[in-house]
């Protein structure tokens, strides 16, 4: 099941050490988390020398499993100071498996200013100097070390805002196009890489077999039984791949849910010219790409190359949220500026969801003006200055709320609210109060059945069941991360009762094993209940498990409000109830 390479930061050395047998088995967020539970002290400052950044490639990343190439990363959040997991497609996840490499744990904190870069590969480990990359934002040092590591590699790296330690500062991989547009975003990971001064982290796979498999031909069937379920389905064979997440963009919009000027109203009067729709127009009008996986495997293939009025590259991974954080969050209704938007986050290294919502509060509190995205783009480029402002934007929206003596601060844990409004998308809602994540719409993806109609059928606006279907996609979420599986082939396994089976069937195939799918739930409630376990060491309380009071005032168009009580919300956590 793999080993442990563990790096030093401060010593600049390396080894590999034997799984425990509490981690065997494990793998993704499953390992990442108890890791974190098991070495991390709760109560360390996350950019210390006693926090530690931990990756780790799922159960099924390396094999040829469908959406299988996940990567894991796992810390104490500098944005929350709970427990975090974050994780991207890319190359990694797959060539550290190949690796025999479960998880990849950087520890301590050097004492000298300077960043290095770790190489990975069949022969060891190298601990690099790499001064001559510093100050880089993360398209060109990808650029660079793909020149000297070659096209087939791993890379992974922090821009700018990682460098300073900002708190919304993310950890980037290269695509399978070398761009850094798959980002472990959420809750300030980058922050950490940059505190252990690693700048890079390379991972090469020539020479390695591939992942053996116990029972081959078993595979085999259930794997082209997965892939077919994923191309058959509506959601992961049709509207992802002709439209990306923004096909959302408009269904929520109409749906009344679509958080406009800091989560005033549900609607959005130029939701069309942001919309996936106008996307997919640009994109064919300027000879872009409209459907690309973010790493090899993908059948969902969500992903595209946007470029700018000249025909040339602007952005890759162009995601709803994103288009909503500096869309109709921020008012702003030019695609091209949200494009710079995006990839001036790819770049320096940043979340553009708690970046997006930053740069609203930036104009509730009056330091930029409603809708202008040249404000917002100017704003946006100092933060690789360092300069005050920048470092403000750079730290979250939370923070930059509190700078600016702003109230309507539309956090949980200190981290954004993603673009579905709590009070008419109240499933999800339940998940923003109460995943140990902070404010998260992955971590129990309540839109299926409140708005898409997959997995059943919720009333949005009610909040009638919404604990429930919280819950339970909160566990069935956990176990996917832990696989290493894509999120949205959970809307083919929602709607497909041969779905989890099918899951079941490729681990059991590939390890000889004779899992069930009740051992999947549990192993989602034990990482739940790791995860929440570490964030009650680390302070937190039912009292954090909640929205802030903005989201009591009347939601148009539907005048929805947020009324669930702090008890109520504890039956989400009730996960063996």
């Amino acid at each position: 099941m793999g080993k442990i390479l563990r790096i030093n930061a401060k010593e600049k050395t390396w080894e590999y050490q034997e799984l425990p047998e509490s981690l065997v088995g494990l793998g993704g967020r499953a390992l990442t988390s108890k890791m974190v539970l098991d070495e991390v002290p709760a109560d360390c400052h996350p950019l210390g020398c006693y926090n530690k950044l931990i990756f780790s490639p799922g159960i099924l990343s390396g094999s040829p499993a469908a959406n299988s190439g996940r990567l894991s990363a796992g810390a104490k959040s500098p944005l929350t100071n709970g427990i975090k997991e974050s994780n991207s497609g890319g190359f990694i996840s797959q060539k550290l498996a190949k690796l025999g490499i479960a998880a990849l744990v950087v520890e301590d904190k050097p004492e000298d200013a300077g960043f290095c870069m770790v190489v990975i590969n069949k022969q060891g480990v190298e601990i690099l100097d790499a001064s001559d990359y510093e100050g880089l934002g993360n398209y060109d040092l990808m650029e660079k070390l793909w020149a000297v590591y070659g096209k087939r590699t791993g890379v992974m790296t922090i821009g700018q805002a990682g460098e300073q330690c900002l708190k919304a500062a993310s950890i980037h991989q290269a695509d399978p196009k070398g761009r850094p547009g798959r980002a472990m975003g959420r809750g300030g990971l980058g922050a950490v890489m940059g505190s252990k001064k690693i700048k890079a982290i390379v991972v090469d796979d020539s020479g390695c077999d591939r992942i053996p498999l116990v029972d081959p031909e078993g595979f085999k069937a259930a794997n082209k039984k997965w892939v077919k379920m994923l191309r058959d389905h509506p959601v992961t064979g049709q509207g992802l791949p002709g439209l990306g997440t923004a096909v959302l963009v408009n269904v929520i919009n109409e749906a009344g849910a679509l958080p406009t000027k800091n989560f005033r109203t549900g609607r959005f009067e130029h939701a069309a010219d942001i919309s996936g729709e106008k996307m997919v127009e640009n994109i064919q009008a300027r000879n872009g790409v409209v459907a690309e996986g973010c790493h090899p495997g993908c059948v969902i293939k969500c992903s595209q190359a946007y470029n700018d009025k000249n025909g040339e590259y602007l952005t890759s991974g162009f995601e709803y949220e994103t288009l909503w954080a500096f869309g109709a969050h921020t008012t702003v209704k030019d695609l091209d500026q949200i494009a710079m938007m995006d990839r001036l986050c790819d770049d320096y290294g940043l979340d553009t969801i708690d970046t997006g919502v930053a740069l609203g509060l930036a104009m509730e509190g009056g330091l930029i003006p409603w809708g202008d995205g040249d404000a917002c783009i100017d704003l946006l480029k100092q933060v690789p200055q360092g300069t005050g402002f920048g470092k403000i934007l750079g730290n979250g929206a939370a923070f930059t709320g509190d700078a600016l003596g702003v109230d309507r601060i539309p956090v949980v844990k200190r981290q954004a609210l993603p673009a579905y409004d709590p009070r008419s998308v109240k499933g999800v809602g339940v998940t923003y109060a109460t995943t140990p994540m902070g404010a998260d719409h992955t971590a129990g993806y309540g839109v299926t059945a409140n708005i898409l109609g997959v997995g059943g059928s919720v009333d949005p606006l009610k909040n009638d069941i919404q604990v429930e279907l919280s819950k339970n996609l909160q566990i069935a979420t956990a176990a996917i991360d832990a696989a290493g599986l894509c999120l949205f082939v959970a809307f083919a396994v929602l709607d497909n009762e041969e779905g989890v089976p099918l899951i079941v069937d490729m681990i059991n195939a590939q390890y000889g094993l004779s899992l069930t799918p009740d051992d999947v739930i549990k192993l989602g409630i034990s990482i739940l209940e790791n995860e929440n376990e570490f964030n009650l060491k680390a302070g937190f309380t039912k009292i954090d498990d909640q929205l802030p009071e903005m989201f009591k005032e009347k939601f148009p168009p539907h005048d929805t409000q947020w009324t669930f009580s702090v008890e109520e919300l504890q039956e989400a956590k009730n996960y063996n109830a």
